[in-house]
């Protein structure tokens, strides 16, 4: 199976996307391609590590899918050039990391909440094949203020399907939701969903969101489930295209504590019977 580096993957996806229609910025210190419109007069950012490790492992369909996700993308933003804001857009949150940029490209804050010590909150606009994050430069045009954005991202997000896809790994149970509509990591903030969940499981609940097009519940029954987990993780993190997190966060009571402060808890309890 060939396997490529940075410089290569900018190779493809100038045949692909061509240089009539994009301008092309490699950024080789931090391992980054920018993209501009020449049309448009917009641009993006990606991130290329996870674009070369998925393409590593999926080849050709790693490629198309990542040139489908740019073209959906600047489709939007000239449609939303045209047309303006659809009054019936819906919003939705979506997990971040921290480290995540909070000012747009243009300046602008985006809508944030906090979330945990890992993740923040961003608000999108969701634009059919793609969202765009909402900033403060677009309430007015969406005639709505910031906590309206908040109860209707809280609202959408309890709409999305939670079907779970389930596997046994050395006697613990793993649960994935991976839908692939762009908002899979998001149904960590649906509670219910979690409630629900939390009635099944038998061991130790745990909730990951390595990257954006996965949620991870784990029903952690032994000690190697936690390295199982640990692995897991790292791996999604790995390959995914917007990496969220690989720390995992246990999840008892409505709360969510990184599993490190589990452990530490553990061996507080156990010194204290001794």
């Amino acid at each position: 199976m060939k396997q490529i580096k940075s410089e290569q993957l900018v190779a493809l996806l100038k045949q692909q996307l061509t240089e009539d229609i994009f301008d092309f910025a490699f950024d080789k210190k931090h391992d980054k391609l920018r993209l501009n419109h020449k049309k448009i007069g917009k641009g993006m950012e990606l991130s290329l590590p996870g674009i070369v490790a998925k393409y590593n492992d999926k080849q050709e369909a790693a490629i198309q899918e990542v040139v489908y996700t740019i073209e959906q993308t600047f489709q939007a933003m000239e449609r939303e050039q045209e047309q303006g804001f659809q009054a019936t857009t819906q919003i939705f949150p979506v997990i971040r990391a921290t480290s995540y940029p909070r000012i747009s490209k243009e300046g602008h804050a985006f809508i944030t909440t906090e979330h945990t010590a890992e993740t923040r909150i961003f608000y999108a606009l969701d634009l059919g094949k793609t969202y765009r994050f909402i900033d403060e430069s677009m309430l007015e045009a969406l005639q709505l203020t910031v906590e309206q954005i908040r109860e209707m991202a809280r609202f959408s997000v309890k709409q999305l399907p939670t079907t779970t896809k389930q596997d046994e790994v050395a006697g613990n149970i793993f649960y994935f939701v991976n839908v692939n509509d762009g908002y899979d990591a998001s149904r960590i903030l649906n509670d219910s969903f979690l409630k629900a969940m939390s009635q099944k499981i038998e061991g130790d609940m745990t909730v990951s969101v390595p990257h954006q097009d996965v949620l991870i519940i784990g029903d952690i029954r032994n000690e190697t489930g936690y390295d199982v987990l640990a692995q897991m993780t790292m791996h999604f993190f790995t390959v995914g295209m917007v990496p969220i997190t690989s720390l995992s966060f246990v999840y008892e009571d409505g709360e969510l504590e990184p599993i490190f402060i589990l452990a530490k808890n553990r061996v507080k309890k156990e010194q204290e019977k001794k």
